[in-house]
């Protein structure tokens, strides 16, 4: 049963109304016992509580992000949950851990089933919706539903899984599930790393303007960010304290008195101002969706000093565009 400080969770009914209760049972066990204990050892500069020192380390570990959903009585119950993996190919069987203060603990038993949506890049309002951290005005998720399973509209993959066995482990709780259903849609998938989300990024977008002793350095010093169609990424008139590079997508550079500039991906923007620390000039639009690395005014001058031929080709870029312009 669900106590206080349970993970949060999104519960949707089929008619708009929230699940009122669920089945016990999950997690009581005749084995609900464990070794004595030994003390984790970690450095102390991760903290005084080792359960925060363990749940930082293994963030370190990139997954991918996923909504568990079941169905009970004609409701929908979800959750997003990065705990899955593939347990076996002959017989097909997937698995997912699940907290057992978690209402969804409490829905699964041996023979119910359960899908699995893995999600792509574009939903982190999906994500965000079904750990309970919805904005208001995000829209309602949609199903589509598999073997009397509610499966995520628009996810990367899905997959249909009857649960096989149920194990105690600690505190949580393990789903092994046959799977009787699974299917993939074309696309890149949404990455937790590091308690925030990732998305992929290839070298082989961004080689065009930028020269190549500059660019890793910069990838690695950078932060991803992503912007969909229409959005300013910076504003005319703002500080400029950081160097953009354009991994996919194309942005608009608008400028009063100056035609629209277009830039594709591989172009980097904002360099005058983030080693000047001058205001914008220009306003930098998002075409479509688009991702970039934002690399701060301090990384951006460590990269430059540390790589010296490498800025001189970039200083020729630059002078390059002053006479453009």
């Amino acid at each position: 049963m669900a106590t206080e400080g349970a993970p949060p969770e999104f519960k949707l009914s089929l008619d708009s109304t929230a699940i009122a209760e669920g089945p016990e049972g999950i997690g009581e066990s005749p084995f609900d016992f464990t070794a004595a204990p030994e003390a984790m050892e970690y450095p102390a500069e991760l903290g005084d509580d080792p359960a925060i020192a363990l749940r930082r380390t293994l963030g370190m570990f990139a997954t991918g992000v996923t909504v568990i959903t079941t169905s009970a009585h004609d409701q929908v119950h979800g959750m997003t949950a990065n705990a899955f993996m593939s347990a076996s190919l002959n017989p097909p069987l997937v698995l997912i851990s699940i907290d057992r203060r978690a209402k969804m603990c409490n829905l699964l038993h041996e023979g119910d089933r359960y899908g699995v949506s893995i999600l792509g890049e574009h939903q982190t309002e999906m994500s965000d919706r079904f750990a309970g951290r919805a904005d208001d005005g995000v829209p309602q998720p949609a199903f589509e539903i598999v073997r009397e399973t509610p499966l995520v509209e628009g996810a990367l993959a899905h997959f249909v899984a009857r649960v096989d066995r149920t194990y105690y482990a600690g505190d949580h709780s393990l789903f092994l599930g046959h799977v009787e259903y699974a299917r993939h849609n074309e696309g890149a998938p949404l990455l937790y790393h590091g308690g925030r989300y990732e998305r992929l990024g290839t070298d082989a977008q961004v080689v065009p303007e930028l020269p190549e002793g500059l660019l890793p350095p910069l990838l690695a010093a950078g932060e991803q960010c992503s912007f969909a169609d229409g959005d300013a990424i910076v504003r005319r008139g703002e500080v400029g304290d950081q160097l953009f590079v354009i991994l996919s997508g194309n942005v608009t550079l608008q400028r009063p008195g100056h035609p629209d500039k277009h830039l594709e991906a591989g172009s980097y923007f904002g360099e005058v101002g983030a080693l000047s620390g001058e205001s914008r000039v220009s306003d930098a639009i998002a075409v479509g969706e688009v991702s970039c690395v934002a690399v701060g005014s301090d990384a951006l001058k460590s990269v430059l000093a540390g790589s010296p031929d490498a800025s001189w080709e970039m200083l020729g870029s630059l002078a390059q565009r002053v006479r453009e312009a």
